[in-house]
């Protein structure tokens, strides 16, 4: 986003501590900072009481949940791709990141200053037009590289490749913001995502609205790829306690904070979903993928797990939890054994069988 939109406000409000200098002048943030914030999740709490109940122990089992990984960089400015503001150093830290939340100045406090226009979607062009006038600088860099790979090359697939970037550099000269190119091609879907652009991230734009607009507000921005939040608001909430905390939403009419669906939202744009493993050990959140199969998941619990893979056995996280027990949802036929081609499903609850 701009600068003083309040990135810095929500990133600190996000990690639950000063992290990020957030101070009212541009550019206060120079390198990027970087947090690591637990994806809510109420399912673990529910699955390790059950496994306490049923394991009769004393104690609730450590619970592990799911992560997503949050970097603060510095305002952009108009001309950033030409590297106004520093905006070619800013723009580069943002390249390595795997979707984009693009915060918005919504808000009218004059003690403030104001980066942008009065308007946050005017704003939000703004930002699009950088992105793309950049990625515009990096195609036309690599259709220089790929004419030559092409022309010595005589591969077809080498020829598709130089097809696709005069496509993407066409709409980018139109203005278009590019997103993804359905390729229908394996091996070119993946050299695409490849591609060191911004355009094709997916993108949360959060709207930073004042404290007494919040609830107004909410009600006006309902797209899947928009947010609203006040940051100033998720910083005070910050520093309640648990129980003062849920008063407060409760009476606002509100079940969870922004920041807790701007880290569900973050996990959702990402495509990731949350398998669960349940034992005396600890209850956890695993990542994968959508459309990952039970090997694949699996192997991200361990390497070794997907190739040793037998077999997953599977219960579905709510009729786990209605049913009160393992040993009852087995009783009930509830307890599934799947193979090798299972496609997971965001709240399994999972133990898998591997091989040596």
């Amino acid at each position: 986003g701009l600068p003083n939109v309040g990135k810095s406000t929500l990133f600190n409000a996000l990690l639950k501590k000063r992290v990020a200098l957030s101070v009212n002048y541009p550019f206060a943030t120079i390198e990027p900072n970087i947090g690591v914030v637990a994806v809510p999740d109420p399912r673990l709490n529910e699955l390790a009481q059950l496994v306490k109940d049923e394991e009769k122990m004393g104690f609730l089992p450590p619970i592990v949940p799911a992560v997503v990984e949050f970097v603060d960089i510095a305002g952009l400015v108009k001309g950033a791709s030409t590297g106004e503001g520093l905006g070619n150093q800013f723009l580069s830290h943002i390249r390595e990141v795997d979707a984009l939340v693009h915060v918005l100045r919504d808000f009218g406090d004059e003690n403030v200053i104001r980066a942008g226009s009065e308007s946050p979607d005017a704003d939000r062009l703004t930002i699009q037009t950088e992105l793309s006038l950049s990625d515009l600088q990096v195609i036309e860099k690599l259709i220089f590289a790929q004419e030559k790979t092409a022309k010595a090359s005589h591969d077809p697939i080498e020829s598709k490749k130089l097809e696709i970037l005069n496509k993407i550099k066409e709409a980018l000269d139109q203005g278009q913001v590019v997103g993804e190119f359905q390729i229908g091609d394996e091996r070119l879907d993946l050299w695409f995502k490849t591609l060191p652009l911004l355009t094709t991230k997916p993108t949360l734009f959060v709207y930073n609205v004042a404290e007494d607009q919040y609830q107004e507000k909410l009600e006006e921005r309902i797209d899947v790829h928009e947010l609203v939040i006040s940051a100033k608001l998720e910083e005070e909430l910050v520093d309640l306690s648990e129980d003062e905390r849920v008063e407060y939403l409760k009476n606002m009419g509100i079940e969870q904070t922004g920041l807790e669906r701007l880290v569900v939202k973050a996990y959702q744009l990402l495509g990731l979903i949350s398998f669960l493993t349940a034992g005396q050990k600890e209850v956890r959140a695993w990542t994968i993928k959508e459309g990952f199969k039970a090997p694949q998941a699996a192997g991200v619990i361990h390497t070794d797990f997907e190739k040793g893979f037998i077999r997953a056995q599977v219960v579905e996280y709510q009729k786990l939890i209605e049913v009160g027990s393992f040993a009852s949802a087995k009783l009930k036929g509830l307890l599934r054994t799947e193979g090798r081609e299972y496609i997971m499903k965001d709240g399994d609850v999972v133990e898998f069988l591997i091989g040596s």
